[in-house]
């Protein structure tokens, strides 16, 4: 069985650690925990790992996030990975920080990275796992609160749910993406339906 993983972000040491790229520190979670590297590839950064007989392409695009579904289709049609084996990670700012919510398709909610990837595959139903970044900016200030870094307090709970994320990719591939929406609190673990 393979999987295509997918963090979603901006290349650059400017984007480390921003809400924005939360998809990029995802993936770089689930594939330092199964032992993987990264090498440089088409369209993306790209890592292997092997995890109960599955194999997991990880990738990063380095298109920058508007552009994100060049690298998704290339790397699923050079792998043969079957739309629903695909899992996109995603910041979201309708959830609120202690939420992560994973879901079998639906709008890209205005998010640029899925636009690119409903438009390159044609279609919005396709696996993604949606991180809450909230919405805790003034008016008129999204841009900047989105691409801004995280602060020391909500950093603590992002690495909570960092863990808790990589624990989701693994039951993605385990028992696959159930017909409900799952909403997990990363305060009430393993989760709320």
């Amino acid at each position: 069985m393979k999987y295509l993983i997918v963090g979603l972000g901006n290349i650059g040491k400017e984007y480390e650690q921003t809400r924005h790229n939360i998809g990029f520190d995802i993936a770089d979670a689930f594939v330092s925990k199964h032992g993987g590297t990264y090498r440089e590839d088409r369209l993306a950064d790209v890592a292997e790992v092997k995890w109960k007989g599955r194999i997991f392409v990880v990738i990063k695009p380095t298109t920058y996030m508007n552009l994100s579904g060049k690298a998704v289709k290339y790397w699923m049609d050079k792998e043969k990975v079957p739309l629903e084996n695909i899992l996109v990670l995603v910041d979201d700012l309708a959830l609120p920080l202690e939420v992560i919510r994973l879901r079998p398709g639906g709008s890209d909610a205005g998010q640029n990275g899925l636009k690119s990837i409903q438009e390159l595959l044609g279609t919005n139903q396709y696996p993604r796992l949606r991180f809450g970044i909230g919405n805790n900016f003034p008016r008129g200030k999204q841009v900047e609160f989105v691409l801004g870094k995280w602060t020391n307090t909500e950093w603590a709970i992002v690495m909570a749910k960092l863990g808790k994320c990589v624990e989701v990719i693994e039951s993605f591939a385990s028992i696959g993406l159930p017909r409900t929406m799952n909403v997990y609190n990363t305060l009430s673990y393993p989760y709320d339906k």
